[in-house]
């Protein structure tokens, strides 16, 4: 039976597991896969494995109580393996890999920034402060048909917008970088022009939350920072 594979630990982490109910429906019962050096959390993979809310749940549950006790490499929702010694024998191929990153990630936790910025605080701003953009808008407001001048202000405005969110993706990511040991830039979604993940010390941690307070805070009302952690470190596994 194909084994589904949640995280992989030292082989002397607590790995209390009691009470945790694995992915499926009914839950399937989480067991471990180990060697010298390493363990892999895993169950029996359901045969109709799909991304449910409680599959997810109990996905992040596992990895939430590993995390607690100690250093774990996180594994997507949905990894499966062939079976138990195929997990066994990926350990064992990869042990040095996995024992270096287990060692990074000690005692660390990953957190994610996400900022956006105000539509119509950033449109005043722009027009206040660009000339050619306040003479394009004027004009069209007086000339709506000319269909020209509406394509020009919107490429300028475009321009701009990318350009000023920008430069301040990189100030606020320098900003949060002193606090962090390692960084991951994500792409932007559509409603943030910022999305990093920070590696962050367990003991930095409230050092850290309140570095992304200050910057918030720094940056005003026309501009929404959004902190999500701690979150499994899968950005820097």
């Amino acid at each position: 039976m194909p084994t589904y594979i949640y995280a992989i630990t030292a082989a002397e982490h607590p790995l209390r597991l009691d009470g945790l109910p694995g992915v499926g429906e009914p839950a399937a019962d989480l067991r471990t896969v180990k060697t010298r050096e390493l363990a892999a959390v895993v169950s029996d993979t359901p045969a109709d494995l799909r991304a449910k809310r409680r599959d997810l749940v109990a996905h992040q549950s596992v990895l939430e109580r590993l995390m607690a006790d100690g250093a774990a490499l996180p594994m997507r929702f949905g990894l499966v393996g062939p079976d138990d010694e195929q997990v066994r024998a990926a350990l064992d191929q990869g042990k040095d890999s996995y024992t270096a990153r287990l060692s990074e990630l000690d005692g660390r936790l990953e957190y994610n920034v996400k900022v956006a910025r105000d539509e119509e605080s950033l449109l005043r701003e722009i027009l206040t402060e660009s000339p050619e953009a306040r003479r394009l808008s004027e004009h069209t407001r007086e000339n709506p048909g000319d269909q020209n001048q509406k394509m020009a202000l919107g490429e300028l405005v475009s321009h701009e917008v990318q350009a000023r969110q920008e430069a301040v993706a990189g100030e606020v990511a320098t900003v949060l970088a002193s606090s962090a040991e390692r960084v991951s830039e994500g792409e932007p979604t559509k409603a943030h022009f910022l999305n990093v993940s920070y590696l962050v010390r367990r003991d930095d941690a409230a050092a850290f939350s309140q570095a992304v307070h200050e910057e918030a805070e720094r940056r005003g009302d026309d501009y929404t920072f959004a902190l999500n952690g701690p979150l499994p470190p899968y950005s820097f596994v």
